[in-house]
């Protein structure tokens, strides 16, 4: 299944997924190393890192609801799509919340309950991800109806005669 939403010929959702998930992942390495006594400066850079995290997983949903809404009822791909929805729901949610007692706070830093959520909601987004790569590598969601080994360039259309076929 082609994805519908693309640029250049390449899928977007997957383009936008990259950065949220790189700088959530930070944040937490951010404020366990400013927790466990690390210099007091990474405890804002984790905020801002949550902050501009949040606001990618966000572009990145829309995205990939483009993608979701054209995956067929009744299918495995929309199941785990659906699934894989839920759970980064779930993700922003969770740092959503942690985002929102730091703005509030005297200091950015997070404390050992906070930074638990921000744990639990790593563990979900490894599971979305894991799923994420399910509906493309096995359920072929977002995969070009012509790719193969000898595909052209995504910037050009095939020429006549040249092969075109699925996921080889």
């Amino acid at each position: 299944m082609e994805s519908r939403l693309k640029v250049l010929g390449h899928p977007v959702h997957p383009m936008l997924v990259m950065f949220p998930v790189a700088l959530l992942v930070t944040a937490v390495l951010f404020d366990l190393v400013d927790t466990l006594g690390g210099p007091r400066f990474l405890g804002e850079v984790a905020y801002w890192n949550l902050t501009v995290g949040l606001v990618g997983g966000l572009l990145a949903a829309v995205a990939g609801a483009f993608d979701l809404l054209a995956i067929p009822a009744g299918t495995r791909a929309k199941r785990v799509g659906i699934t894989h929805a839920v759970a980064n729901l779930a993700v922003i949610l969770l740092f959503a919340a942690v985002w929102v007692v730091r703005l509030n706070a005297d200091t950015r830093a997070a404390g050992g309950a906070l930074i638990a959520i921000e744990v639990v909601a790593l563990g979900i987004l490894g599971v979305s991800a894991w799923l994420g790569g399910e509906l493309v590598d096995r359920l072929g969601v977002g995969i070009d109806r012509d790719a193969h080994l000898d595909a052209p360039s995504s910037l050009r259309p095939a020429s006549v005669g040249q092969p075109t076929g699925g996921v080889r």
